[in-house]
């Protein structure tokens, strides 16, 4: 999701990745009530791209609002005001049908959304979602969601029951930032998962770096072993694509890629990709 949603994942880093104030806002944040309610917060989608072939067979929705310097500021303020679950359902809501009006080449690739911890502790979300889905005239086999391990924490049945039942219904369903929480070798293992996503922070220094790249290494071939596909965050230099390629990386996301685009942009992107790989 250190990207989108990242609050979980709306906007390119987590919440977490860096200490963010909470805005000193009235209890009524009138200003963020009225962009969700009017279809104000606007949607980015960074690639998810082969490294083989180039091939871009996802996108990532994240989120973007004028009224915030950046996605950690938008998730806290809407933290602070309780708009936060309402929010995140706003965006999930938008990414679904922007996703569900696309044609050609665009209508091919896979939709990840991003998923705060509070929808997943709410009763009924799986069918809230499934039915979300459906009404953008999308099918489920489509959609990976993206969680983070603080999802997991609270009540892991009822959590894990959720997922099960989004995944038997065809959603993906993927851990982000896998690597950065205390436990996650855990739920590879007593969780429905389909993927992994391996944090940004992890592979600045995969070239050149020891450590780094043993422990990016083994996670990669871990999860191949256990059948998870896995998607790496944040490449920005051909020499660490390299590498994933090499280890068996079947995703990635990053400036070396694409940034983060808008709609029209995506659009582009994906017809000039296509005449590349025709070429």
């Amino acid at each position: 999701m250190r990207n989108w949603l990242k609050w979980p994942g709306f906007g390119g880093r987590r919440v977490s990745d860096r200490k963010v104030s909470a805005p000193a806002l009235p209890l009524n944040d009138r200003d963020l009530e009225q962009a969700i309610r009017r279809d104000r917060i606007e949607l980015r989608f960074q690639p998810q791209i082969e490294p083989a072939s180039g091939r871009i067979l996802g996108v990532e929705a994240l989120a973007r609002w004028s009224g915030a310097e950046s996605p950690e500021e938008l998730f806290a303020r809407a933290e602070t005001t309780g708009l936060a679950e309402r929010l995140s359902r706003a965006i999930q809501r938008k990414a679904l049908r922007t996703a569900g009006a696309w044609t050609g080449p665009l209508s091919e690739l896979h939709l990840s959304i991003n998923l705060l911890p509070r929808d997943l502790d709410r009763p009924g979300y799986e069918q809230w979602l499934l039915a979300e889905i459906a009404h953008a005239g999308l099918i489920p086999e489509q959609i990976t969601v993206e969680i983070v391990e603080s999802s997991l924490m609270a009540d892991s049945l009822e959590v894990a029951g959720r997922l099960s039942r989004l995944r038997a219904a065809g959603v993906r369903i993927a851990i982000d930032d896998f690597g950065t929480g205390y436990s996650s070798l855990a739920y590879l293992t007593s969780l429905p998962i389909d993927a992994i996503k391996i944090d940004r922070g992890l592979i600045n220094h995969i070239v050149g770096g020891t450590r780094d790249r043993i422990v990016v290494k083994a996670m990669i071939r871990l999860a191949r072993e256990l059948g998870l596909k896995v998607v790496v965050e944040g490449v920005e230099n051909i020499a660490q694509l390299h590498l994933l390629e090499e280890w068996g990386c079947d995703l990635y996301q990053g400036f070396l890629g694409a940034q983060p685009l808008d709609e029209a942009e995506l659009k582009r992107f994906v017809a000039a990709s296509a005449r590349t790989a025709a070429a």
